[in-house]
């Protein structure tokens, strides 16, 4: 191969990377621009619904209703959840995991969902080192890869569901990883079904792209798991050939010495307070809703529609106010202006930022220094009543 020729391949290489990195870019930028307003949006139906569904019995027939509502709401908002996550706008809870764990996790919930006449082989590693991830996106990665294996598989099959102690991945197109720790964990997930083609094992990892007909996918489910790995420093490979199987291979940094599992926390229920509280939204509905949610759980509520009108309502002290609820996202002041005044004119005010959209990482910094906690639209009545209490009692 001459030096022109290798030259002009370089060229081809990096304008399909520019490609790719405007692509990535562009929906970053949708999943931003619609996450908040959308949210707000379902905010509003999840609120409204559960409050009707208090004062529904479970007999009539609006109580199996008004679920439904609920659980499209959950979906919608996991719809948003797939776009910030793949254009890297959500933070990750990461901990030190057993990959292990979750692929017999991942297994208990195949077995019942994934059709008798595929087989599901684990073929786990003893002594498996441990990985920095959130649990919930690895779950996120193994079921989707899953749920597309088994789409490859109508007649049947076998799904095998890998883990591996490895010094270094394999040198093979995927996500370049940005960690400098040459031992990794190796999770893979194969089928043998029909396989893809070379042109459309190229487009696999882009968002919207889809083989499934209208109606059966969205074409979000690899883009997120892209979205996740890199998220995690990671890096994912995918070999397929038509009508013998696909088996995506993802690495994982190895865990850092000297870092432990995390206990998992006992949840605790708060639901009834006394205080005022102070509820900041520009949403007329999500104030409404969530001023009767919180009355109906014995609080007194304050609402205002902006910053300005917050900071007016909190300095004129004819109630003490325990806790401002303050969305982060409002036209004129918003919610970070609005705390730093706040503070100025009360250094010991306790609030919680609620917002529908993912703050960025500096954003996320002033947050979690200075107030006393954060709470993601949509959320559930018992989500707010518990963030609540446990900003009033400084748990």
């Amino acid at each position: 191969m001459t030096r022109a020729v290798r030259m002009m391949n370089e060229q081809k290489r990096l304008e399909k990377e520019l490609q790719q990195a405007q692509k990535l870019e562009a929906v970053a930028t949708l999943a931003g621009g619609i996450a908040h307003d959308f949210n707000n949006l379902l905010q509003a139906i999840q609120a409204s619904s559960e409050l009707l569904l208090l004062k529904t019995h479970e007999g009539e027939p609006s109580f199996r209703i008004l679920n439904q509502i609920i659980g499209a709401v959950d979906r919608g908002g996991g719809l948003i959840r797939q776009l910030l996550t793949y254009s890297r706008k959500i933070k990750s809870d990461k901990r030190p995991i057993d990959l292990n764990d979750q692929a017999h996790q991942a297994h208990q919930l195949l077995q019942r969902t994934i059709p008798k006449m595929i087989e599901i082989d684990l073929r786990l590693e003893e002594d498996l080192k441990l990985v920095d991830a959130d649990p919930v996106q690895i779950e996120q990665v193994l079921m989707n890869l899953a749920v597309n294996a088994r789409d490859a598989m109508p007649d049947g099959g076998r799904l095998v569901i890998m883990t591996a102690n490895r010094r270094r991945p394999e040198k093979h197109s995927g996500t370049q990883s940005t960690s400098p720790s040459q031992d990794w964990v190796l999770l893979s997930v194969s089928d043998t079904g029909h396989g893809m083609d070379k042109d459309t094992l190229e487009q696999i990892f882009e968002p919207f792209f889809s083989t499934k007909a209208p109606g059966k996918g969205t074409g979000l489910g690899l883009s997120m798991v892209h979205g996740i790995v890199k998220n995690h420093d990671g890096r994912i490979t995918c070999r397929s050939t038509p009508g013998k199987g696909t088996s995506f291979r993802i690495y994982l940094p190895e865990v850092k010495p000297g870092m432990e599992k995390k206990p998992v926390e006992e949840k605790k229920e708060y639901q009834v307070g006394n205080e005022t509280i102070l509820l900041v939204d520009d949403e007329e509905a999500v104030r409404q809703t969530g001023k009767e949610r919180l009355e109906r759980a014995g609080y007194t509520v304050l609402t205002a529609s902006g910053g300005e009108m917050a900071l007016g309502v909190y300095r004129q002290k004819t109630l003490k106010i325990h806790l401002v609820l303050l969305d982060l996202i409002m036209p004129g002041m918003g919610g970070i202006s609005c705390l730093y005044e706040l503070l100025q004119t009360d250094p010991g005010v306790k609030v919680v930022i609620i917002s529908g959209y993912s703050p960025d990482e500096e954003t996320m910094e002033v947050i979690e220094a200075c107030t006393n906690g954060y709470l993601r639209k949509p959320y559930t009545g018992e989500q707010l009543l518990n963030t609540v209490r446990k900003a009033l009692d400084g748990v």
